[in-house]
């Protein structure tokens, strides 16, 4: 079947499976799993460097109990905090530490290089700009929840 549909997932599948292949040692070096390492990057990219659970759960596409368990591995490794919220008591948020950070230091150079190498340097500039705004256009169809939390609410005067 030539079906332009099933060429786009299978390229997307095969991509995705590959880069995660190439991707994984730099993680497993560093003690890390994929989700972990999700989880700290979406951590400091984050204001303040800290989500609320709930959102990054959505981030992560975890449960809620996913999420738990992971944020209780890495506060065990010293790499996040968990803090209670001041105004709602029902809520806390992941917070990344000085060893979460410097995890991610440690990390980022080696991962930055793979990803250069093996995805964004193979495209000019306006071949990314195309390709990272047609993800972001299928992101936020597939998982609209992928930015929760990631941008302060300030209040509006």
């Amino acid at each position: 079947m030539n079906d332009p549909r099933l060429t786009a997932i299978g390229l997307l599948t095969e991509v995705y499976a590959g880069l995660t292949a190439r991707l994984q040692p730099v993680f497993n070096a560093a003690g890390l799993s994929e989700i972990d390492f999700e989880t700290l990057i979406r951590l400091g990219r984050s204001p303040r460097q800290a989500l609320r659970m709930t959102d990054l759960a959505a981030q992560t596409g975890l449960s809620t109990s996913g999420v738990t368990r992971v944020v209780d591995r890495l506060e065990r490794d010293g790499l996040v905090i968990r803090e209670a919220c001041a105004t709602d008591r029902r809520a806390s948020y992941a917070t990344l530490t000085p060893a979460g950070r410097e995890k991610l230091e440690e990390v980022l150079p080696q991962h930055l290089a793979d990803v250069d190498e093996l995805l964004t340097g193979l495209l000019s500039g306006e071949e990314l700009d195309g390709f990272l705004a047609a993800l972001r256009k299928i992101r936020s169809v597939v998982r609209p929840c992928a930015t929760a939390g990631a941008v302060e609410v300030t209040a509006q005067s």
